[in-house]
């Protein structure tokens, strides 16, 4: 605390709180015996320690025993809020000062709560924390903010927040699809074996760290990290840490914690799915292999398509393909997948190559893509399988000759197969694509 207020300024204590800078912090209260009777964050020093010296802080029933005993009031700076927050949080520990009880009317604190026995520990708020198993930090005096404060450091580590009980040694959780957190890159999917054991774990002790006050050594580890993997021409690890050390540098509480909820965590049943979309696509059997397709590129730069494989609701992946588009220049979704099902029709509408021929082939777009497939069917003369597209924005399902998108319920398991199948199709283009622009850069 070497940036704290000099206690042996005689100052009196609502004149120092207006000298205090206009930047987040903790203050600290003091009694005439020089002991620390209250802690509190702010996001302006300057004008949240001043409202104590306030006529409404004189006359508020909750605040008015404690403006009687101050003596005092130092101060120590913090980056954000966010390490304001958590500093005050671990002041408040060590010190136990009466106030900071007293004004909460006996009210149990909550508490951030990491599970460090699981295989991949959860992180949690808490009311009621374990005294076992855990690593526990608190108590916080405002659960609005550790709410906003977790949400932020998700943002930054990715750690998961779930209740799931994941184990490696259960395959059930290779099948399971992702909640929403992933796609929007603020969990790493451990339900998905999606991140290692091993790296699950350096994200909870870098978020560790955090917490126990050590941001500007994990900053220097990132630092020393970063330039390894630039010496080393890994550039995309290279800018992962160059994005992590700047999300760390400009903590701060953002959003509105009660509007940003977590989404729904599900299973995927694939033989419910299989047999709903016998159902709901009017097919004659149960359908058991269904094929995903999806582009990517960047600005036309770089185009690449997928082709996923599924048998009986499960991936079967020595089936997937990926393919660079040839033919096609500029942005242009429909001519590329133009070529990528001729390539992968051709041969075998021919008889040239002997492949299974899918039950169910998805596209992931809108009725123009499905339309762009359509045409090339037409032009080898041949019948497509069940062909349908599946539009993101509002998860529609569009067929040949139908003028009318089919809606299904978004907790339908039918629906939820097709997402799986989609959003594997995306994840199998993207890294194709990845992988080509880091040759590219290397190169």
């Amino acid at each position: 605390m070497s940036d704290q207020v000099s206690t042996s300024d005689r100052t009196p204590p609502g004149e120092k709180a207006k000298q205090f800078p206009p930047a987040p912090g903790v203050y600290l209260m003091k009694d005439a015996e020089g002991r620390v009777i209250y802690v509190g964050k702010a996001k302006n020093l300057r004008n949240r320690a001043s409202h104590y010296f306030t006529k409404a802080a004189i006359e508020d029933a909750r605040t008015v025993d404690l403006v009687k005993a101050i003596a005092d009031i130092d101060f120590v700076p913090a980056d954000s809020e966010v390490d304001a927050l958590l500093m005050e949080a671990r002041l408040i520990k060590d010190i136990q000062p009466r106030f900071n009880i007293d004004l909460k009317d006996n009210k149990t604190f909550p508490y951030l709560q990491i599970r460090v026995r699981e295989e991949f520990p959860r992180v949690e708020f808490t009311r009621t924390p374990r005294s076992r198993g855990v690593r526990l930090y608190g108590p916080f005096t405002s659960a609005k903010s550790l709410r906003a404060a977790i949400q932020v450091l998700q943002r930054v580590f990715q750690f998961r927040t779930c209740g799931l009980d994941i184990k490696s040694v259960n395959e059930q959780w290779r099948w399971f699809r992702p909640c929403i957190l992933h796609s929007i890159r603020q969990c790493t999917a451990p339900c998905n074996f999606r991140v290692s054991r091993e790296d699950y774990r350096k994200q909870i002790r870098r978020l560790c760290m955090v917490l126990d006050g050590k941001k500007e050594k994990l900053l220097a580890e990132l630092e020393v990290g970063m330039k390894d993997a630039s010496a080393r021409l890994d550039f995309e690890k290279a800018a992962r840490l160059r994005d992590e050390i700047a999300a760390l540098r400009s903590l701060g509480l953002r959003g509105d914690v009660d509007k940003d909820v977590q989404p729904e965590v599900f299973h995927i049943e694939p033989r419910k799915g299989s047999i709903g979309l016998r159902k709901v696509l009017g097919l004659s059997e149960t359908p058991r292999t269904i094929e995903g397709i999806d582009i990517a590129h960047l600005d036309g730069q770089d185009k690449v398509a997928s082709l996923v494989a599924f048998i009986d609701g499960l991936p079967f992946k020595p089936n997937y393909r990926r393919y660079r588009i040839k033919s096609v220049a500029g942005n242009d979704d429909f001519a590329s997948i133009r070529e990528v099902i001729s390539r992968r029709f051709r041969n075998s509408l021919s008889g040239e190559e002997e492949q299974v021929f899918p039950d169910i082939l998805l596209i992931d777009g809108g009725k123009g893509q499905l339309n762009a497939a359509l045409e090339v069917f037409r032009m080898l003369g041949k019948e497509p399988p069940c062909l349908i597209s599946l539009a993101k924005q509002q998860e529609e399902i569009y067929r040949p000759g139908e003028s009318e998108p089919l809606r299904l319920s978004r907790h339908s398991a039918a629906l939820r197969l097709l997402q799986y199948v989609r959003d594997e199709a995306h994840r199998f283009a993207q890294h194709y694509h990845h992988l080509l622009r880091r040759k590219k850069l290397q190169e």
